[in-house]
């Protein structure tokens, strides 16, 4: 069992999260605590009250919600009956035994798991401290339960690699409740696993399972006022289906608030980049010569995802590297010159070809399909290049001849004479 605790401002938040999973079929409320009716028999408006009288008893206390979820191994098949004897024995462990609380069961996941809506005010208006409960209280608590239940032991269980499946756009285009659905699916395990400090950052990852955060055009109104919604994008890249704003999704992934998390993110990747630099840099010395396309399938064997980015004409202008393996995102330009776009194709051999020379003329190979040029057409050419460098020779002798024999200009410069003042002689007295 893994047992996450989640503390914020608002009950309403987290009860209407848990309340919107029942309407949307993938939540059933099994249980409650301390309520003076069973849990099948209260409305919306009870369950929500008793909370809400209970935090109105101290409102100094700002942060007064906690939102608890209890998460169990997938190859375990637990009865609503035994959840609820453990979701009551966990809440007496962590000291919250006595507080009102409603207990929800989720099927919207490959595991089972419960999500507990409480608040940390006690009945007689004092506040339970949340310093590390995770550590102090919740760690013990999950270790007694797994040996009580004979639940699977959170640190034993064998590690699977992570999977998330994309958005099959098919069927999220008809309707909005299932884009919500689809796309918090994803946001879920997106946010709040990876490290980004940009939008295209993010959306870099997002687009890898048929998502993306868009702003709208810069002359839009959603635009100039920092708005965001999120799309479904088909194979081809295109948005489909109806745009669901940011705020209404339960992380509020809003511009405002993943600002935040960029700035928090950029401290927290750097010491992910040598890991990410020295693994490029062996992929490239093995595959020299070698085309960009190979480049990318080889990296995504050692678990970089790379995204290239082309402009209107086809043209490559940039790198992003998406690094599954310590769930970091860089561009290109963050790594280094090295590991940008320009870089990369040049040490790949693709770079662009070289501008001509113009002071450099060689004659034609034969065989290469240019007709011969005649010796006196040879010889004017080599006349104008020996003009040419005399010119340059003889510009180049008068410019240094000219600042050998210039005087020197100084903007401030005062003769010495000037520089001192003249003591003034003492007048004998007579």
């Amino acid at each position: 069992m893994v047992a996450v605790i989640n503390t914020g401002r608002s009950i309403h938040r987290s009860f209407n999260y848990n309340e919107n999973k029942v309407k949307e079929g993938v939540a059933v409320c099994i249980g409650q605590g301390n309520y003076p009716v069973n849990a099948d028999k209260m409305s919306l408006n009870m369950k929500l009250n008793r909370l809400l009288k209970r935090t109105g008893l101290n409102p100094n206390v700002k942060r007064n919600s906690v939102h608890i979820s209890l998460n169990f191994d997938p190859s375990e098949r637990l009865s609503e009956e035994k959840l609820k004897r453990i979701a009551t024995a966990y809440m007496d462990k962590i000291g919250f035994g006595k507080q009102p609380y409603l207990v929800y069961q989720h099927h919207d996941s490959g595991h089972p798991h419960l999500h507990i809506v409480t608040t940390n005010i006690e009945a007689d208006g004092n506040r339970i401290d949340l310093h590390h409960l995770g550590i102090r209280k919740s760690e013990p608590a999950r270790k007694a339960i797994e040996m009580a239940f004979g639940l699977v032991v959170a640190g034993q269980q064998k590690k699977q690699e992570y999977t998330l499946d994309a958005v099959d756009a098919r069927k999220v285009q008809y309707g909005k409740l299932a884009t919500k659905k689809a796309i918090q699916n994803v946001l879920v395990n997106v946010l709040d696993r990876y490290r980004y400090s940009s939008l295209p950052q993010l959306n870099a990852i997002l687009e890898l399972y048929n998502v993306r955060a868009d702003r709208g055009q810069e002359t839009s109104r959603m635009y100039r006022y920092g708005g965001l919604q999120f799309r479904v994008l088909n194979l081809d890249g295109t948005p489909v289906g109806t745009p669901i704003k940011a705020s209404l999704f339960y992380q509020k992934p809003t511009l405002k608030n993943l600002e935040k998390r960029f700035s928090k993110a950029k401290k927290q990747k750097d010491r992910h980049k040598l890991r990410l630099k020295n693994t490029i840099t062996k992929v490239l010395q093995r595959q020299k010569g070698t085309t960009l396309e190979a480049l990318v399938k080889n990296l995504e064997g050692q678990g970089i995802h790379t995204v290239i980015r082309k402009n209107a004409e086809g043209r490559l202008y940039g790198l992003t590297y998406i690094d599954h393996r310590t769930q970091t995102v860089f561009n290109g330009s963050e790594l280094g010159k090295a590991y940008g776009a320009k870089a990369i194709q040049n040490r790949l051999g693709e770079g662009m070809a070289p501008e001509p020379n113009f002071l450099r003329h060689s004659a034609p190979r034969p065989g290469l399909g240019l007709p011969p040029q005649s010796a006196p057409a040879v010889a004017e050419t080599k006349d104008v290049i020996q003009d040419t460098e005399q010119t340059i020779t003889a510009k180049s002798s008068e410019s240094l001849l000219e600042t050998l024999v210039q005087p020197e200009q100084v903007s401030d410069y005062l003769p010495y004479h000037l520089k001192k003042y003249r003591k003034r002689k003492k007048k004998k007295k007579g």
